[in-house]
């Protein structure tokens, strides 16, 4: 089969012919449909977070037909439509036990410790599938694995409530969802913080305020535009130390900051001023789980999430193609979501 792949740090994304992977008993073999191109693919390519193997088939974000199953696998059947959940995990272990697999000393990701979605098939356990409804497109649904599972995941850290005033700094496709996860949540504000005005625009349209960290200072005019008062949760999507830095600010008092977006810089906080004069809490969220992505699949199938406009760009399975999209990540200018198509 084809299969792009990642051979070495700053090295560009190769097209290789590789055989068409093996399963176990309780693994089901995935033809994909759909496999989106995320920042942190982005980052592995230049080693900001290493992989663990290469040469390495990228691609975290993956929709697709069942071709093949297992002889242990009763819940999918060839035919089926399904999304995949990314993170690959032994599902006996405390963590695993207690629902916080994402902390599994075996687990391995998709596209950064085992070959993703960058490809024509995928071999993975069948409990990673998620059943895909038909009103759902593949290219919809396989962004809702990691942009959306990630966002919802976010917000549910934030412990948003109704009436909350939200900001989320960096609206690609993790804050677009963002928006509209914090919106069916009942927040009665949402800031959206970007550089890009396409972004920007989208935003708005799904009810937003807008506001473009190019030409004022975010904090000043979330607070300007909330009475001169900090808001309740700040969701950071970007890993840059200015953002964090103004996500942080941007929250008044018992304000929740939850920081997403990867970086390999340190943040300098003042522990007084931005932290423990407001009792403001600074968390960490880190990608998602596998039970919540059910409930996320519903509010997709309502309508309750609109990723219809996430997906900005699709393109096939071609080395060239995924390079320059990854070089428009690293610039911060590749639309909200593209998606490649085998």
């Amino acid at each position: 089969m084809k299969a792009v792949r990642f051979t070495g740090v700053f090295k560009p994304l190769e097209m290789q012919e590789i055989p068409i992977p093996e399963i176990g008993k309780r693994d089901i073999l995935v033809k994909i449909k759909a496999a989106g191109i995320c920042h942190s693919d982005a980052h592995y390519r230049a080693g900001i977070s290493p992989v663990s193997f290469t040469p390495l088939t990228l691609g975290h974000e993956v929709a697709g037909i069942v071709e093949k199953i297992g002889e242990k696998v009763t819940n999918v059947k060839p035919g089926d439509r399904v999304c995949l959940h990314y993170l690959i995990t032994c599902g006996d272990c405390y963590y695993c036990s207690t629902g916080n697999e994402q902390f599994c000393k075996q687990g391995k990701m998709i596209g950064h410790h085992a070959n993703g979605g960058y490809a024509e098939y995928i071999a993975i356990p069948s409990r990673n599938a998620i059943h895909l409804p038909d009103e759902i497109p593949f290219e919809q649904g396989a962004t809702l694995m990691c942009a959306s599972a990630t966002a919802y995941h976010a917000l549910l850290k934030s412990r948003i409530k109704p009436g909350d005033k939200v900001a989320v700094f960096g609206v690609g496709g993790l804050g677009q969802s963002a928006i509209q996860l914090a919106k069916a949540f009942g927040a009665s504000m949402v800031f959206a913080v970007d550089i890009n005005d396409e972004k920007l625009k989208l935003a708005a349209q799904y009810g937003a305020i807008p506001i473009n960290g190019k030409i004022t200072d975010p904090v000043v005019e979330i607070k300007k535009l909330n009475a001169g008062k900090g808001i309740d949760v700040a969701i950071e999507m970007i890993g840059l130390a200015q953002t964090q830095k103004q996500a942080l600010q941007s929250v008044g008092p018992l304000g929740r900051v939850v920081l997403v977006g990867l970086s390999d810089k340190n943040l300098s906080v003042n522990t007084y001023s931005e932290i423990l004069g407001n009792e403001v809490e600074l968390i960490g969220s880190n990608d998602h789980l596998l039970q919540e992505l059910p409930k996320l699949i519903d509010f997709a199938a309502k309508k309750m999430l609109d990723t219809s406009q996430i997906v900005t760009r699709t393109i096939p399975l071609d080395a060239d193609a995924i390079n320059k999209t990854l070089d428009a990540l690293e610039k911060f200018d590749a639309g909200v979501r593209t998606v490649i198509v085998p």
